[in-house]
């Protein structure tokens, strides 16, 4: 087996790196968390005793202290391995990537540490990103409640920070650190809830938070992972949702949402989450 140099990562040890796996049979166990993602080829493995195949584009998480054997089939595999004491990957453990995501992803990934000067923003921000891939699932409610289902958004890169070491360090969370005026993003919703009848825009929520629109921006994609239009409209739906929930008529809960008219509120929440009125 060859690889190529690992790229570590954060507060909880990790590495990346593209492993050539030959036919030769190899057998080991970590104390941490190995993450695989087949690139090309057929990867045979066995761990405590189940064997599968990983083809390309099919993953699979080894819990600590599994042992595990491995070979290719046909000549070689290729893959993007992640070794990782990260605790996020638990309930992953012994499970296959799910959905297209994390098998894009690792193509991307794979390309970048197949360069001679490898992206250092990409591969900072590779072990958070693919364990956020690896269910194929919208991202939990963050502090305001605001969901990847309701925003349709995914989260962005522009948020992330350079490898340690050449940048800022990253948080516990995998997160870049608040720049400047911390934003109380609880009274920043419960104020724009109580202001939906009138017009809200990216310079209100910024005059809210004492900051510059552009300011505002830049820290709302860092630390909610939204647009600021994207997010005041998650957080307006995601209150209709609520009210509606509660047995509000669509009339009330329009007016109360600041939506135009019922209708307008029924479009949208069907548009964003199949909801039916």
């Amino acid at each position: 087996m060859t690889r190529r140099p690992a790229i570590g990562h954060g507060p909880a040890p990790a590495a990346l790196s593209l492993r050539d796996y030959g036919p030769s049979r190899g057998s080991h166990a970590h104390d941490h968390f190995q993450v695989l993602v087949a690139l090309q080829g057929v990867l045979a493995l066995e761990v405590e005793g189940r064997g599968r195949r990983l083809a390309a584009g099919q993953g699979f998480v080894v819990a600590p202290g599994d042992r595990h054997d491995f070979e290719a089939e046909a000549g070689a595999s290729r893959c993007l391995v992640l070794d990782t004491r990260d605790a996020a990957w638990t309930p992953h453990a012994g499970c296959a990537a799910q959905g297209p995501q994390a098998a894009a992803l690792a193509h991307y990934l794979g390309l970048c540490l197949a360069q001679p000067q490898p992206p250092r923003l990409a591969l900072a921000q590779a072990p958070l990103l693919l364990c956020e891939a690896w269910t194929g699932q919208p991202r939990r409610a963050n502090s305001a409640g605001v969901t990847a289902e309701v925003a349709g958004e995914a989260r962005t890169a522009d948020r992330m920070s350079p490898v340690p070491g050449n940048g800022p360090s990253l948080g516990a969370t995998g997160r870049q650190p608040p720049r400047g005026r911390p934003i109380d993003w609880a009274a920043l919703s419960a104020w724009a809830a109580a202001h939906w009848q009138g017009p809200l825009g990216v310079e209100d929520l910024a005059a809210r938070a004492c900051l510059s629109p552009s300011q505002f921006a830049q820290r709302c994609r860092d630390e909610q992972g939204l647009s600021p239009l994207a997010w005041l409209r998650a957080l307006r739906l995601a209150q209709a949702r609520h009210l509606r929930a509660q047995g509000l008529a669509v009339a009330e809960t329009a007016r109360r949402t600041g939506y135009r008219s019922p209708s307008a509120l029924t479009a949208a929440l069907r548009r964003d989450g199949g909801w039916r009125t």
